[in-house]
């Protein structure tokens, strides 16, 4: 295969369609990549500054960033695997993970985003770590879904005990399950 053909056969990735991905739009699949290839440049430089800060002797710094750096590796492989197109594995990788359901996808980058917070926390941890914790937030996003109509939503929020016909002094009509009645009449659990 040509350089140009597996190079246009890893950019048409976000097209595919995902395992349980409900049908996002092509903006948020577009999005969702583009924010996962600029939260990994940017965990890549921040947690280089992080590196630096060993001139400080400060250890969990240093520590902070190679998890920093590690992680956006670990997002740009899986994100923008063109990056790596000299390494075979990593499109392996990157095709293995494009199966699994995008809530995995969202946990791994939330989990590999807490770490350098908590080790070393400043600015650059908090605005490199973030970013990739802001790409699981959307890859979670996804993975939840469209939401549903105005009408399906009402209809899940009625009560099994609606009133049948019309309201009588402003007292709503009981059903047969008197489980709900502590709920729905304040005067049954008032303390008196």
């Amino acid at each position: 295969m040509s350089f140009t053909g597996k190079l246009a056969e890893l950019l048409a990735r976000p097209n595919q369609e995902q395992v349980g991905a409900p049908e996002a739009p092509w903006y948020l699949k577009y999005g969702s990549r583009l924010l996962g290839i600029v939260s990994g440049f940017f965990a890549i430089l921040f947690g280089l500054w992080n590196v630096l800060s060993i001139i400080g002797l400060s250890v969990t710094c240093l520590v902070a960033g190679i998890i920093q750096i590690l992680a956006g590796f670990v997002l740009l492989a899986l994100e923008a695997p063109f990056c790596f197109i000299c390494i075979e594995k990593v499109n392996d990788i990157s095709q293995m993970m494009d199966a699994k359901p995008l809530f995995f996808r969202a946990g791994l980058y939330c989990a590999i985003a807490v770490p350098p917070i908590f080790l070393c926390f400043g600015p650059a941890s908090v605005f490199g770590s973030g970013m990739v914790f802001a790409t699981g937030v959307v890859y979670g996003m996804m993975a939840l879904g469209k939401k549903a109509s105005r009408e399906d939503m009402a209809a899940a929020a009625t009560s099994p005990t609606q009133m049948s016909g019309s309201q009588t002094g402003g007292q709503m009509q009981m059903g047969g399950d008197q489980h709900i009645t502590l709920m729905e009449d304040p005067d049954v659990w008032r303390p008196t």
